[in-house]
């Protein structure tokens, strides 16, 4: 069965592009700018198209465009003009929008087609900071609102981890190791989401230092056997959906004892999970981070 979501309720709409039911309501009747479908039970919905019309006059409106000259455009003239002003200036807005719009239509050369585009004026690094971030952002919110499925986060989210890999096998050809330091990225049991932790891998390399990325569900005792091979050691993890909340203040307690009591290795950790605790009072050793953007900072 074919459960790939293609229509979208107007609360939808308000939590992908941010605009307000009300104020979409109000471009609707007094502008007539979008139409509503309906089922044959009455319940209105919009479709792809409609969202992407609605992409469009948020983004011509946010650059200055008043929604009564909108609706005076013909229909073919408002993606044009959204071209032609997205090439001069809020390239990365636009490009948001259209990464939005390849994940909704699973359209994989829309996404390549953003990702160059977006290479003609950026750096890998800039383009991960700059738009995929945001982008990632807003689709873990669109996922727990339901207003997309799995499929579409596990699309989008996939093409993105093939860049940082893409990216990081280039970088890694021309490594230069600076120290003897040696950094082990890697996530607690049962976390799977490793985009952040595969980019800061790959910056990592790009600054010449040496990086072991052992990916998701690594349980604590393993990373034992690491320290047979290497004596500074600075670990790094990502809490997204784990450990769970009442088993965070435990985790710390078991690595600082297992990992850090008997060596000079270091604990750096992200991840939403942390707001749920007091990084103020972390074992010796552990750091916590509010971002991607502030470790990377920290590694010299």
């Amino acid at each position: 069965m074919n459960n790939i979501k293609n229509r979208f309720s107007i609360k939808d709409l308000e939590n992908l592009t941010g605009i307000k039911a009300h104020t979409i309501r109000i471009w609707e009747k007094r502008y007539n700018l979008l139409e509503p479908k309906r089922t044959d039970t009455n319940i209105r919905y919009y479709d792809l198209a409609g969202f992407q019309k609605l992409l469009n006059i948020s983004f011509l409106n946010n650059n200055g465009y008043k929604i009564s000259k909108i609706a005076t455009l013909k229909e073919s003239e408002i993606p044009t003009l959204v071209k032609d002003i997205s090439s001069k200036n809020d390239t990365d807005n636009h490009a948001i929008n259209e990464l939005k719009l390849a994940m909704l239509n699973f359209d994989q050369a829309l996404f390549y087609e953003t990702y160059q585009s977006l290479l003609e004026e950026k750096s890998f690094k800039d383009i991960f900071f700059d738009v995929f971030i945001p982008m990632l952002t807003s689709i873990g919110i669109l996922w727990q609102t339901d207003t997309i499925t799995p499929a579409h986060e596990h699309f989008i989210s996939s093409l993105i981890r093939q860049k940082i890999i893409g990216n990081t096998d280039k970088v890694q050809s021309k490594q230069v190791n600076k120290s003897k330091k040696t950094f082990v990225l890697f996530l607690p049991f049962n976390e799977i989401h490793d985009l952040g932790l595969l980019f800061i891998n790959h910056q990592i390399i790009s600054k010449g230092y040496h990086s072991i990325f052992l990916g998701h569900s690594v349980p604590v005792n393993n990373l034992t056997h690491v320290l047979n091979y290497y004596d500074d050691v600075n670990f790094i993890s990502y809490f997204t959906i784990k450990p769970d909340t009442e088993n965070v203040s435990a985790y710390l307690k078991d690595f600082e004892s297992t990992i850090l009591k008997n060596s000079n290795s270091k604990l750096w950790l992200l991840g939403r999970k942390l707001n749920e605790i007091d990084v103020n009072d972390l074992p010796k050793g552990i750091k916590a981070f509010k971002n991607i953007k502030s470790l990377i900072e920290e590694i010299k």
